[in-house]
Formats: C-alpha cells, structure tokens, sequence
C-alpha cells in the first residue's frame, strides 16, 4: 500500500486525510490500515512520531455508526496530554463526519462538565484516561455496552503507571465482539500478557525504533530507617536532579520528607491522597512547569503522573512487591532518555531487596551514601509559578496571558514558560529572576483588558 486512496475508506473519510495533508502512508499506517479496516485485532510496537494515531484513528472511525448515539470506540491514553492530542487528531480526519461526538474525559480537570456533557447524550467516541474513565463508568455516567472499537495507545506507559488493574476492569464491561488494537513501543512480559488477553489472532506489525529497553541506572545505597531523610537530600544534592519523584509507603513520610526538604532549601512539595483535588492539581501543574523540583508522593497519589524529562525516582522505602517498583522507577527514561533510579534500603526491607534480585536474574548495583548533606546547598527550581484567578470560563487564552507578559509586562518570551488553564484559574510559569517583575507587572497592569488577582505561588 503506497497511497491513501488505495484503501477501502468511507468517503466521508477522505477530506479529513486532505485537510492533514495526508497522501503517502507511514510504514505502520501501510502495514496495518488494510487488516484494521478488515476488522481484524492489532498489537503493534510503534515509537512516538510513527503515525499511529492516524492508524487506528481511521481504524475506529470507518466502523461508527453516526444514527446510532452511543460510545462506539474508547482509545484509553497513559495521560491528559496525550489523550488531547488523540483527541485533536480524531476530530480532524472526522470533519467530514457530521455530528460526531467525541468526549475527552481524563483527570486533573472537573468532574462535574464531564458528567453534563455525558447526560446530554452518549458521544460516538471517547478518548481519555483509564482512572477517570473507571470512575466515570462506575459512577454510571458512561456506557460502553456499544463499544466496537477498542486502543489501547502506549500500553507500557500505562502499565508503568500502575493503570493495569483500571484497564482490566474496563475491558471486562466491553462487549466481548470487539476489534482490538494494543500499541506499545517495547514488549516486556506484562503487556505480553495483557495482549494475550485482549486480542484474538492479531496481526503483529514492529516498527524500527520500538521495543528498544529504557535505559535506566539502578543503585541501592543501604540505610538506617531514622537516617533517611539526611540521606535523601544527600542523594538530591549529589545527583542535582531537574525534576525528581521521591516516593514514599506511607503519606506521613510524604509529608515528614517534604517538610524536610524544603526546610533545607529544596523546592519540594508533597502529593498524597489526603490532600483537596484542588491542592493535588495544583502541584501537579507545578512539577509539569517546572516550579517545582522534587514531587514526595505516595503510589495512589502518583498514578497517571507521567512528566516529560523526569530524571531521577529516589525510593525512599521500597515497595512491597517488584510491580511497584518497576511502576515506580518506570516514570524516568523517556522518550530514549537514560534515567536514573535510587532505593534507600533499611535492614528490615532487605528482603524486598533480594526478591528484586531474583526477579532480575543479576546482582544488585549497591553503592555508598556520600558524605553528610552540605548545609546551604539549595535546589531551587528554575521558574517560578504564577496563578490567576481567571480561566477559561472568563475566556481567557494562552495567547491572552502571553501577551501580557511579553508586552505590558516586558519581559522577553523565551522567560515565560508553560501555561495551564483551568474553568476559574490559569497558572504560566516564569523564569525565577523575573518571577517578581512579571508577578508586579501583571497585579497592577491588566489581562484581556482587565485587572485579575495574581499571587505567586
């Protein structure tokens, strides 16, 4: 297959490929389209920037019935970011598709339009992740008995993630006719087993690039339990990490760790699932925009968290069994980026220690603790973060906030960094030597037009 108009499309699909600029497939588009448009189920291993949202995208839409209004295909994402994208790309090759309706439905944004945009009617397609669509379905908001179509996009991501057991419930509400599609860019043994499964005499399709093993430095320093807390900031101060997760068993270590690190001049905050969806939302975007340096968190509170350049996991107690911990350690080394991996390992955890040994098949990496932590080492982020009590709901934009900052604010664009909006409030990182410029400039200039409240968090 050498051309688009080679394939057996519906021709409602055609002017969503012309309005990509889309004519000569990718090599997994090739390779798989012709089975997927048959019907047939898919596990391919594809990296990022392979074309296979295009795939299964065109996959999915070619079996919608648009008379009939209920969910049709579900594309499961590891995260927000992706899910939008996804979500992006389905409506351009659908614009020739009147009345679709996909539904984006992910964590970290309200529940509340979720649940009205579903009661409204049932969307053709949704898009989003397995934590947010498990509630949404158990809360009986969503209906998924009419699901043709099912992806699973970056499975090893999720799985990573610790969504397996989200996925599996998921799954086992489908109907049992289905077609299938699994895509992952390497093949450990848990997504071999969760594709054996899920798919029923699938066409495989390897794309150069995939299945190539994160590269990830373990190392395991042994430690007196009381002793920990001077050793990880040690570790932090050592291995200079731009963003680092610091997981801990137990929320009361999460907050005794992040108090500490921050008492000693690490840029750090705590996440853990006692806190107000609110404040978790609002470190979160802190550790994405880089304000924030080091996230302590426990592992329910950091499911779903997946953040581009994360290069180091401290694990501040092991966890109790090997899953977790290759959950845990498998946020770092993205994208073909090396990571890096420290366990701290009191004599009682020594066999969670050794059973990781026998899993592995090798000897352990240990390593010894440097000397103490050096008093007055700070690790301060590089921006600081601005929040306005202003957001989409007051149709505020981006550009809006941008503008401001570049031109009544002076500062120079490549000092102002990412910007999240939510309904009721925007957040836009900022360079920390002109975090007190931006904050005074914006406090007494206007956005849109308008004064708004600005803080510095």
């Amino acid at each position: 297959m050498d051309s688009f108009s080679s394939l057996p499309l519906a021709d409602a699909l055609r002017p969503g490929l012309d309005a990509l600029g889309l004519a000569t497939p990718t090599p997994i588009q090739a390779q798989s389209l012709p089975a997927l448009l048959a019907g047939r189920d898919l596990l391919a291993l594809a990296p990022t920037g392979s074309g296979k949202t295009v795939a299964f995208a065109l996959a999915a839409l070619s079996r919608i019935e648009l008379a009939t209004q209920r969910a049709q295909a579900l594309v499961l994402c590891p995260t927000r970011e992706l899910a939008d994208q996804v979500g992006k790309q389905m409506r351009r090759l659908a614009v020739g598709l009147p009345n679709l309706k996909l539904s984006l439905l992910y964590g970290g944004t309200a529940l509340g339009p979720q649940i009205a945009s579903l009661e409204q009617h049932d969307p053709h397609v949704v898009v989003g992740t397995p934590g947010r669509i498990q509630e949404l379905m158990r809360k009986k908001h969503l209906h998924l008995g009419g699901v043709r179509t099912v992806v699973l996009d970056e499975a090893d991501r999720m799985l990573d993630m610790g969504f397996l057991a989200a996925i599996e419930e998921i799954l086992r509400k489908l109907p049992a006719q289905r077609q299938s599609i699994l895509l992952s860019a390497t093949l450990p043994e848990a997504i071999r087993q969760l594709a054996g499964g899920l798919l029923r005499d699938p066409l495989e399709v390897r794309i150069e690039g995939a299945d190539s093993a994160p590269r990830i430095e373990e190392r395991f320093y042994e430690c007196a339990h009381a002793a920990k807390p001077q050793a990880v900031l040690g570790l932090l101060q050592q291995a200079a990490p731009e963003a680092c997760v610091v997981f801990c068993n137990t929320r009361q270590d999460v907050d005794s760790v992040a108090g500490h690190l921050r008492q000693q001049g690490v840029d750090a905050l705590a996440l853990h699932g006692d806190m107000e969806q609110r404040d978790r939302e609002e470190v979160l975007v802190r550790f994405g925009n880089r304000s924030l340096r080091v996230l302590v968190a426990s592992d329910v509170a950091a499911r779903g968290i997946d953040i581009d350049g994360l290069d180091l996991v401290v694990n501040y107690e092991l966890p109790t069994d090997a899953d977790a911990y290759r959950h845990r350690i498998g946020r770092t080394a993205r994208a073909g980026r090396e990571g890096r991996a420290f366990s701290l390992v009191s004599p009682r955890e020594m066999p969670r220690a050794l059973a990781l040994e026998k899993l592995a098949g090798a000897a352990l990496d240990w390593g010894r603790l440097g000397g103490a932590a050096r008093p007055g080492t700070t690790l301060a982020a590089a921006m600081r973060c601005l929040r306005i009590d202003a957001g989409k709901t007051d149709k505020l934009r981006p550009g809006d906030i941008l503008g401001a900052l570049t031109g009544e604010a002076g500062l120079p664009a490549d000092s102002v960094g990412r910007i999240d909006l939510f309904p009721t409030r925007a957040y836009v990182a900022v360079r920390r030597q002109q975090a007190a410029q931006a904050l005074q400039r914006l406090q007494t200039g206007t956005i849109k037009g308008r004064k708004r409240r600005v803080r510095q968090l």
